[in-house]
């Protein structure tokens, strides 16, 4: 497959990207250079190769999921500067419409 300038164009508008001729000819050459690599790789014969999930041999060690009894509402707003309810209140930091 190949990735061309045109193509670049259409992916920069989507992006906001602002690019140049010389920058979408570049970009075009070296992404379809990407996609050659990975035609290549689709090529290998990987039938007889073993499963592999970490190249270190390593898993996951899991505790178990126990709940445990949470703070005082009360407690948790005791030093809070402003509160509302049995809520912290901090500024606004979303314009609203």
């Amino acid at each position: 497959m190949r990735i061309t300038k045109e193509d670049v164009g259409r992916i920069s508008v989507l992006a906001k990207l602002e690019l140049t001729e010389d920058d979408q000819s570049l970009f075009a050459e070296e992404l379809s250079g990407i996609l050659r690599i990975i035609d290549a790789l689709d090529e290998v014969d990987t039938g007889s190769a073993n499963e592999m999930v970490s190249p270190a041999g390593l898993t996951n060690v899991l505790r178990e999921d126990v709940a445990l009894s949470s703070i005082d509402p009360e407690e948790a707003l005791k030093n809070a500067p402003e509160r509302e309810g049995a809520f912290f209140k901090v500024p606004r930091i979303l314009e609203a419409d």
